[in-house]
């Protein structure tokens, strides 16, 4: 990849799922750091820590997941629809501009356009303090899918399984 990056074939190198320890790892023994590294990321795994650590070597945090998969009631989660009532917005836009606002680039995935055009529609309000604080106390700092330090997950998911 970073042949390819200097060579002028790709403008960038990005990275999945790559957690702290495996990020610090990777930025100290590359030429080329990751300009992006998507990781599961929504109101209910906020990813403070991993935030903290893509800020500090330069790599954008992108979530995948950003509503969840509408796993826990995310939809019509209480602490998510009541803010997003006082300003007019679904929860959906509440997260997103949570998420936004909390330096996190969010690509949510939608197959039906009015949802589209809802989920752009978010930089009309701004989440106040107190806002940030009650979607903040949402995070259970886990997975809702599966643990990337589990091996036996890592296996399964690289067909590494025997």
């Amino acid at each position: 990849m970073e042949e390819a990056y200097k060579e002028g074939w790709i403008r960038a190198i990005g990275v999945s799922n790559f957690y702290s320890d495996r990020l610090v790892d990777l930025c100290n023994f590359v030429e080329v750091k990751p300009a992006i590294n998507q990781v599961e990321t929504h109101v209910f795994q906020q990813q403070a820590q991993a935030h903290e650590y893509m800020v500090k070597y330069g790599v954008q945090h992108e979530s995948w997941g950003p509503f969840a998969e509408g796993r826990k009631d995310f939809f019509t989660n209480p602490v998510l629809t009541k803010i997003g009532e006082k300003y007019n917005k679904s929860a959906a836009q509440t997260a997103l501009r949570f998420l936004i606002r909390s330096g996190v680039v969010v690509i949510p995935k939608s197959t039906h356009k009015e949802r589209m055009i809802q989920n752009m529609d978010v930089f009309d309000f701004v989440l106040d303090g107190g806002d940030m604080e009650a979607i903040q106390a949402l995070d259970e700092k886990k997975s809702l899918f599966f643990s990337h330090y589990d091996p036996a997950t890592v296996e399964m998911l690289t067909g590494l399984q025997r």
